[in-house]
């Protein structure tokens, strides 16, 4: 159980961590946790239109996708030309020990590689939060977010993910707000 009590701590130190593509694009901040449950969520959403694919592994794959971030931090594009993270030995250290460790280990793996349905889904999933934090940005006024929002969409891979971009590139960040909105005074 110590294991385990350790792999809540590291889980728990994700939320303390704060994504730094925030940094260079002026405004807007989010932590890593906060940008997992993000993806989960839109893998959950994912997972309900496309019935084929493995909800739970797709799920559970979008949950644990950054869990090395804890280790590494968060590496963004600028970093990446500098830095070279040992991802695998993170894996592994935070893995150790547990009974179920392969399996995250496994889903990291399959996550990285992007080959099967489910890492295809998880990686426009991860795309598609990033996609709306930036629309959300831009709803609000901030300009930058204008220039890093097409080679983000860019990145998308699958038909179901390209509608979900195109229909939140029409949606305003409030419009689920006045939807239903009554003045009451």
């Amino acid at each position: 159980m110590k294991n385990i009590a350790n792999l809540l701590f590291e889980a728990k130190m994700l939320k303390e961590i704060p994504r730094s593509g925030f940094h260079f694009l002026g405004s807007g901040k989010e932590s890593i946790a906060e940008h997992s449950f993000s993806t989960t969520f839109i893998a959950y959403v994912m997972s309900q239109i496309e019935p084929t694919v493995d909800a739970l592994k797709l799920i559970t794959m979008c949950l644990v996708h950054d869990l090395p971030e804890a280790r590494i931090g968060d590496l963004n594009t600028v970093h990446k030309t500098y830095v070279t993270a040992n991802e695998a030995k993170a894996v592994k250290d935070t893995t150790e020990g547990l009974p179920f460790g392969s399996s995250i280990a496994g889903l990291i793996d399959e996550f990285n590689e992007g080959s099967s349905p489910e890492a295809k889904l998880a990686h426009d999933a991860d795309q598609l939060s990033l996609i709306l934090e930036l629309k959300y940005l831009s709803d609000i006024g901030y300009a930058p977010p204008n220039k890093w929002l097409p080679p983000v969409l860019n990145r998308l891979k699958t038909e179901i993910a390209k509608k979900i971009a195109q229909s939140i590139m029409k949606t305003n960040r409030d419009d689920w707000w006045f939807n239903n909105y009554v003045d009451t005074d």
